[in-house]
């Protein structure tokens, strides 16, 4: 999980689709019209990055679209070469991977890529005067440097399995971003890269526009022009689309049935590692008592909120690895069970009150809830999480609410976040756990502090040893049965509608963050108009 991952940014991470807003008072959120051309696409998204450059997090987990990193993810999540000709040569102790880079690769403002932009990015991350909170990311890196300009070599302070996965990571270009305030410089807003796509415009709160890079490595793409809109709202987005303002949508699944007899659109399942939880603070003194936690693990109907919320587009989740992973530790299922949730509260002396809420020590079982304003998944899982938890006798009020307003608030009051991280475990459960990262930005928001899973995560992340690996990560599951501070509700599947007027569209294994890495639009460099001249 991304430092900002949790707030639905891009963080991190997926770390991504975005959307537009507001052309005229009187109609928020309208672009004017849908792109009628065949080689242009408007879609619509919930969230916008932070920033645009990859020294602060932009492009980590790959898809920028702006940029590149040395290797990319196909469809399948498996390994391909990007910038790099070819997947790394790895040492025999697997300190040392060397990466050849492909030559004539340009930058979009036409200067050559080298070996040195890939110094650059990696050693520009890791300084401490960066603001990029995912740093701890490239924990295991010692050190990079080139040889020539077309290979750089990477050495590591410990076997880090997974760590060619971190080489998706966005270049960019030291002759450019040098010269500037790394956290608030012009690139941090107008970057340059060499992606397939050129940023053209970033109205914030509105829209992020781009062109394609006639001189992209892999190819011009036929899709000339692409804008991702923000529209925060769901319904709204839902209407666009149905109206021809947007060509595409992310849209939560009741809202996507409502296209399913359109035959002009085409909906798209992604399957994810995306979850939503309700963080528990530890500082909270209702939330951050453990039998106030283990009751509420299971007083929550988890597939009550997949089959009625989802309408079965997910799955329930019972901490950060999805039940279908080959990482998920089988037995930490935690089954719906109020009256088992009643006995651990009564056992640990939290006893009903006159209204039936539950008081212990003259403190009553109540805390707020906060979900952020316009989301209808988060809304309604937040709605079910308390009622369920009123039926144990725990009082939780919701609140609505932008990160703006939630954010100083984290580390009393539960929030009902996200996250997610495909493929190897420590990408999510490291910043989501790691009790040193309580109250960093939006790593361990409920201030989670367990010195057996603080040792199983460091475990886990210094060895290339799969076994030993496992057993880390079974550790930390089964803490998380034992006291969890986290209430992890469900997986859901990301939906999206999207105009049937081109092929090639696919999707992929999403993160938490799906902007503008995530959706059908993750390879739309890629698309093809059907109505294209064969």
């Amino acid at each position: 999980m991304t430092a900002r991952s949790l707030r639905g940014m891009a963080a991190a991470t997926l770390a991504g689709a975005l959307a537009i807003t507001a052309a005229a008072c009187s109609n928020p959120g309208a672009t004017g019209a849908g792109s009628a051309a065949q080689d242009s696409a408007v879609v619509g998204i919930a969230y916008e990055p932070e920033t645009l450059s990859p020294l602060l997090g932009y492009g980590k987990d790959g898809n920028s679209k702006i940029f590149d990193g040395l290797l990319a993810f196909d469809d399948d999540l498996r390994l391909k070469p990007a910038l790099a000709v070819a997947l790394p040569e790895v040492s025999a102790d697997g300190l040392t991977y060397t990466y050849t880079l492909r030559k004539g690769v340009t930058f979009s403002d036409g200067k050559p890529f080298t070996a040195k932009d890939v110094v650059f990015t990696y050693r520009t991350i890791l300084d401490k005067k960066t603001n990029n909170a995912s740093k701890t990311e490239l924990d295991a890196l010692e050190d990079v440097k080139a040889v020539g300009d077309d290979t750089v070599v990477f050495t590591l302070k410990y076997p880090y399995a997974p760590f060619a996965q971190r080489t998706v990571l966005a270049i960019a270009p030291e002759h450019i971003a040098a010269g500037q305030d790394v956290n608030s410089g012009p690139f941090t807003t107008r970057p340059i890269g060499t992606g397939p796509y050129v940023l053209t415009d970033w109205s914030k709160g509105e829209k992020i526009s781009f062109k394609a890079n006639p001189h992209y490595w892999g190819g011009a793409p036929q899709v000339k022009k692409f804008t991702m809109a923000i529209i925060k709202d769901d319904d709204v987005r839902a209407t666009r689309l149905r109206s021809g303002d947007l060509d595409g949508a992310i849209l939560p699944p009741n809202l996507a049935k409502g296209f399913t007899n359109d035959k002009a659109k085409k909906t798209y399942a992604a399957k994810t590692y995306d979850y939503r939880l309700v963080t528990l603070p530890t500082h909270n003194r209702v939330a951050g008592d453990t039998a106030v936690r283990r009751a509420l693990d299971i007083a929550v109907d988890r597939q009550a909120m997949v089959d009625k919320i989802l309408e079965g587009a997910g799955k329930p989740a019972y901490g950060p690895v999805p039940t279908g992973s080959e990482w998920f530790t089988k037995g930490t299922e935690r089954p719906h069970d109020l009256a088992k949730a009643k006995k651990i509260l009564d056992d640990a002396g939290w006893k009903p009150g006159p209204d039936g809420i539950r008081v212990k020590d003259g403190v009553r079982a109540a805390f707020p809830l906060w979900y952020l304003s316009g989301d209808k998944l988060r809304q309604d899982h937040a709605l079910a999480y308390a009622s369920d938890a009123k039926k144990a006798g725990i009082e939780i009020k919701t609140q609505a609410g932008t990160w703006e307003v939630i954010e100083p608030r984290m580390k009393h009051d539960a929030v009902l976040a996200g996250g997610g991280s495909p493929g190897d475990p420590d990408f999510d459960q490291y910043l989501l756990l790691k009790s040193s990262l309580g109250g960093d930005g939006f790593n361990n928001m409920a201030w989670y502090d367990n010195p057996a899973v603080d040792k199983a995560l460091d475990d886990g992340r210094t060895t290339d040893d799969k076994t030993a690996r496992k057993a880390a990560y079974d550790t930390v599951q089964r803490e998380l049965v034992k006291n969890p501070g986290y209430t992890f509700l469900t997986h859901i599947d990301h939906l999206y509608v999207v105009s049937d007027k081109w092929s090639g569209l696919s999707t992929q294994v999403e993160p938490h963050d799906h902007g503008l890495a995530s959706g059908p639009w993750w390879n739309v460099e890629d698309w093809i108009p059907k109505d294209a001249k064969k």
